[in-house]
């Protein structure tokens, strides 16, 4: 069996960009004859490969005006500004002027016939230069076929795992340990001392406090402070809230990553409370806003598999409770916002699972920033 030109032409850009470009299929309603590959990481974030036969320039102005459309969707779904694009046309007609030239908002237009007008165009060669040398293969018809469809295969098997790694569920230990010592370390306020609403009792168990952290130098407080809780409420709100995102992020994170998000948010928020806060500080908020933090970081990383949520729940979720604790008396809103911006940058620097090491360092160097911002702050206290 000998392959058509254009299909064999299909087979190996699809082999290239999934395999060695790691591009991901994007699934489209309606969009037929048409392979549709996303990666938000590359220069070129989609990539589509027509084979539907285009007879005449109208034909092509309707294609790319339909495009056009579909980005935008894509856009808003990414929260994009910009998603170049490169559409490779392999079955266009002799009426269609297309010249290798044709670009409009972002989106390059290539007639690709055979293998030479891959590795000889400009376009092409500028973003993807290793191309000429990954497409010449020794096998050909069926043989070839099937070594290409082979590993695409295996590559989306291996993509498969990697998710199945993060969006499998698991159960939240550390989740649970977490709501546990809360739980007790509430109850033995009541046993040991006067209960949770009592200044010298929340103090004697670690209440967050600008003069006994700064001139007595009792730094434990940054972290025990999240632990306590004044009132029931206060308690109950916290830990379900706790149960409901810390169980996703440390799925997402996994656990080691999920404790060092969370207890780095909960001295982040603590620090930064004692900046604009004299009074007494407890709760686990702070700890909490860091999570949603790392919530807000991985919906942007997996937006194009999300969907919505980004902008439907998670985005929403942060500003409601941020709205709420700037109209609501005695809420500490300078932690909850130390919380916030150390687990976007805590979450950066842990990195979810095939994050680039850039990311990382980028993450890392965020956190430094943040705690020198906050170390400036407090040197610059007037007591």
């Amino acid at each position: 069996m000998n392959l058509e030109k254009n299909e064999e032409v299909i087979v190996k850009l699809l082999h290239y960009f999934i395999t060695d470009k790691n591009y991901n299929p994007v699934i489209l309603h309606g969009a037929k004859n048409e392979i549709w590959l996303e990666n938000l990481e590359s220069d070129y974030k989609i990539i589509r490969i027509v084979s539907n036969y285009i007879h005449n320039d109208e034909q092509l102005n309707f294609d790319v005006l339909r495009t056009k459309q579909i980005m935008k969707s894509i856009k808003k779904k990414t929260l994009s500004l910009k998603i170049p694009t490169l559409s490779i046309f392999v079955n266009l007609g002799d009426n269609v002027h297309l010249n290798n030239e044709k670009k409009v908002d972002n989106i390059t237009c290539l007639k690709v016939e055979n293998l030479n007008d891959v590795v000889k165009n400009n376009d092409i060669l500028e973003y993807f230069p290793d191309i000429n040398k990954t497409l010449d293969y020794k096998e050909e018809g069926m043989t070839l076929f099937l070594k290409l469809t082979s590993d695409i295969n295996k590559k989306t098997e291996n993509d498969a795992k990697e998710a199945e790694k993060i969006f499998g569920p698991k159960k939240p230990i550390v989740t649970y340990t977490l709501i546990f010592i809360n739980i007790m370390v509430f109850l033995a306020m009541y046993l040991f001392g006067n209960g949770s609403e009592d200044s010298l009792t929340l103090l004697m168990f670690g209440a967050n406090h600008r003069e006994l952290v700064l001139n007595y130098h009792e730094f434990y407080r940054l972290i025990t402070s999240s632990f306590l809780h004044i009132g029931i409420l206060h308690l109950l709100f916290n830990m379900y809230a706790l149960y409901i995102i810390g169980a996703q992020i440390e799925n997402f994170f996994g656990k080691i990553k999920y404790i060092i998000i969370y207890l780095g948010s909960a001295i982040f928020a603590s620090l930064l409370s004692i900046c604009f806060h004299n009074g007494i500080s407890a709760g686990a908020s702070g700890a909490i806003f860091g999570l949603l933090g790392a919530m807000l970081y991985f919906g942007y990383h997996y937006r194009l598999y999300l969907g919505n949520v980004l902008q439907s729940q998670i985005i929403p979720i942060i500003i409601l409770n941020l709205f709420l604790g700037f109209m609501t008396p005695g809420i500490d809103n300078a932690g909850h916002i130390g919380g916030l911006i150390s687990g976007i940058f805590l979450s950066m620097a842990c990195g979810i699972n095939k994050d680039k090491k850039v990311e990382r360092i980028n993450g890392f160097i965020l956190t430094i920033i943040f705690t020198i911002f906050i170390l400036f702050l407090i040197k610059n206290i007037n007591f």
